[in-house]
């Protein structure tokens, strides 16, 4: 169990108790000494373009009829603390703060009298790292979105939220960059995960980007980056090359 900066490790546990009951005293562990994994293992990470207008239009780009989905490699995977590597590929690696749903049990073919929400276990915050020159000149997205390092996740996941309309912002060295609500978004999570579920089947553990706001800016060495979500634990991550 997780509080503050003190993990407590349960033994014997049975749910049907109170936690306390099941902490030894002699066991507490500093949670800065911890080395933590992403809380999931996707079989794909599936984002989501231009799903802020806004968005768009910083790119000269127009906004899409449909979902413009592309993927990122699982491999990109890292956590909160992690930090995020530059590489030598890329001069304009580049800051994507998102909403990031956390697929909770399969999801394939989802009707319109199906509920997305029936499948969706949480969210929580994820940076979508991009080499934007790479992306520029590849056309398609897998390279500039796929480095090692380059999705960002958050070390919890919220189960309990309504993200209608909640407030996300990208921090770079204290400074706001990014700054939207999810309202804003083109098309929303129910809509996503019914859409998606069309084109490919979503297993458990399976994250969906949803889009980034505006404001995207370039990271250089030696940068905190923060997403933070309304009713989410914030995500912080340096920069180095």
């Amino acid at each position: 169990m997780l509080e503050d900066d003190l993990i407590y490790p349960l033994e014997n546990l049975n749910f049907d108790d109170n936690f306390p009951d099941y902490i030894n005293p002699n066991n507490i562990i500093k949670k800065n000494i911890v080395k933590f994994l992403p809380p999931v293992l996707p079989s794909k990470i599936v984002c989501v373009g231009r799903n802020y207008a806004e968005h768009a239009a910083e790119l000269s780009n127009s906004v899409p009829k449909e979902p413009l989905l592309f993927l990122k490699a699982p491999s990109s995977l890292i956590t909160d603390g992690d930090s995020i590597v530059l590489p030598n590929q890329s001069n304009q690696v580049e800051h994507e703060g998102e909403l990031a749903i956390i697929i909770g049990r399969i999801c394939k073919n989802l009707t319109e009298n199906g509920n997305p929400f029936d499948y969706i276990f949480g969210y929580t915050c994820l940076n979508d790292v991009t080499a934007r020159d790479l992306q520029r000149n590849d056309i398609q997205f897998t390279r500039a979105k796929s480095f090692d390092t380059f999705c960002p996740i958050g070390l919890s996941i919220e189960t309990e939220l309504d993200v209608s309309d909640i407030r996300i912002t990208t921090k770079v060295n204290g400074v706001i960059k990014q700054d939207g609500r999810t309202s804003q978004m083109v098309f929303s999570v129910p809509f996503l995960v019914r859409y998606i579920s069309n084109q490919m089947t979503l297993n458990a553990g399976d994250i969906i980007a949803t889009g980034t706001p505006s404001g995207v800016s370039k990271l250089e060495r030696g940068d905190s980056c923060e997403v933070e979500i309304e009713g989410i634990e914030i995500l912080r991550n340096p920069v180095k090359s």
